[in-house]
């Protein structure tokens, strides 16, 4: 099993601040593509950096960005209150989708020409194919009517197979989903003590997937961060320090070389952990 002491804080950068490479008010989303190029959402722009933190560009959205993510061809899909941008690479507005009854949209997945977007309003992911019309809902059958999220975001992550990883916080738990709903299965229980388990009200808030299928997680109360095995066995707590006491809803991600990115979503910083037997990547 890992411990904290096993990962390393490798770099910070973006932070509060006016300059081009900085967030005034907010840092809300993260997208690792498989270059390892960096993209970024908050203060309704996105801006786009190296792996060590150096920006290449930044452009306007017409709106807050609450979610982003990059598809196979390098377009960039920007999701924000009843709506998604979609930009070319450089950063040109190239096609917008503006769906029926569409809320908040808080995370975006893509596989084999489907788009998966993550509806805050209904508490539902939207499964649609790459015209934007929907083929079904996922999580709109669950008893509690969507997924239980108190902390106002639903937030998923997509596997190599199509499984789709969800956290629903306020059942303490990440549920296994395929693309037609039907649920596969979960982990997690209530524990406030045991990291094993997930503490608070509502915990986790956001989940992400390594290459290797395990599921990386972030808390709040106190923002920590920690890595389960596919099966849902605990592997270990990646960093339970150097996060703003108050932050939450820390979005997640991992590059191919296993490096994590973590927003702070109050000192609107992305942390980046590498494991610590690879030094300072």
């Amino acid at each position: 099993m890992t411990n904290g002491r096993e990962w390393r804080q490798t770099r910070r950068f973006c932070g509060r601040g006016t300059g081009a490479d900085r967030f005034s008010q907010a840092l809300r989303g993260i997208a690792v593509d498989g270059a390892g190029t960096v993209y970024a959402v908050g203060d309704a722009a996105v801006r786009v950096f190296t792996a060590e933190g150096v920006l290449l560009r930044r452009w306007p959205t017409s709106l807050p960005g609450h979610a982003v993510a990059v598809s196979g061809d390098g377009r960039v899909w920007v999701g924000q209150s009843g709506q998604v941008e979609i930009y070319d690479a450089g950063g040109s507005l190239t096609e917008s989708w503006r769906l029926p009854e569409l809320g908040l949209v808080t995370a975006i997945a893509h596989r084999d020409g489907d788009v998966f977007l993550a509806d805050a309003g209904v508490r539902w992911i939207r499964h649609l194919d790459g015209e934007g019309r929907l083929l079904n809902n996922i999580g709109d059958r669950h008893r509690k009517g969507g997924f239980h999220i108190p902390n106002g975001v639903v937030d998923f992550a997509l596997d190599a197979q199509g499984t789709l990883h969800v956290a629903n916080p306020g059942m303490h738990r990440v549920e296994r989903y395929r693309p037609n709903g039907e649920l596969l299965g979960h982990f997690g229980r209530f524990d406030g003590r045991d990291p094993q388990g997930f503490p608070g009200c509502c915990n986790p808030t956001n989940v992400a997937l390594d290459g290797a299928g395990r599921v990386i997680v972030t808390e709040k109360a106190g923002p920590r961060v920690k890595m389960y095995d596919p099966a849902g066995t605990l592997l270990g707590v990646v960093a339970d320090e150097g996060f703003e006491p108050e932050a939450r809803n820390m979005d997640v991600q991992v590059d191919a070389e296993g490096r994590i990115y973590v927003a702070d979503t109050v000192s609107l910083s992305i942390v980046v952990f590498a494991p610590a037997e690879r030094g300072v990547a």
